[in-house]
């Protein structure tokens, strides 16, 4: 039978020659991590600030709902109730849109300084992990010259 060679031999001692850091490879994720970690922060607060103003214009429609529905004593009073639920309605309306509008304008930035400082972070990051694969390569060139 024909002898297989060792590939396993071979790789090593080809990866030997080519000198990788891997400590950049693990910084560069910690930073991911790290942003994905703050974004993610981001969005729950929002998810939570949502909820909050749809369940209190949940529970403040209900009552007004409920207030429509009580027996009147005259009929014209029904259609006063309805004009003032409709009223209060349309004042809700704006007042939660615009607390939406805030809860959005807090996320846009947010997510706009969480994304200059990923950026700056990445910048920093690349810078480093270019420097010190040059002076690897320029070591291991030299040392090949030898």
């Amino acid at each position: 039978m024909a002898k297989t060679d060792d590939f396993t031999k071979m790789m090593k001692d080809m990866m030997g020659n080519f000198p990788l850091d891997m400590s950049a490879m693990q910084e560069s994720f910690k930073t991911q991590a790290s942003f994905a970690e703050k974004m993610s922060k981001v969005a729950i607060e929002a998810a939570e600030k949502s909820t909050e103003i749809s369940s209190k214009w949940t529970k403040d429609t209900l009552s007004k709902v409920t207030e429509i529905t009580a027996v009147k004593e005259e009929p014209t009073d029904y259609s006063k109730a309805l004009t003032e639920f409709a009223s209060s309605q349309a004042e809700m309306a704006a007042e939660n849109m615009a607390a939406f509008a805030e809860v959005a304008k807090k996320v846009q930035m947010e997510t706009v300084e969480l994304m200059l400082a990923a950026g700056k972070d990445m910048g920093e990051d690349l810078t480093a992990a270019a420097k010190k694969a040059t002076d690897e390569v320029t070591k291991a060139a030299k040392k090949a010259t030898a």
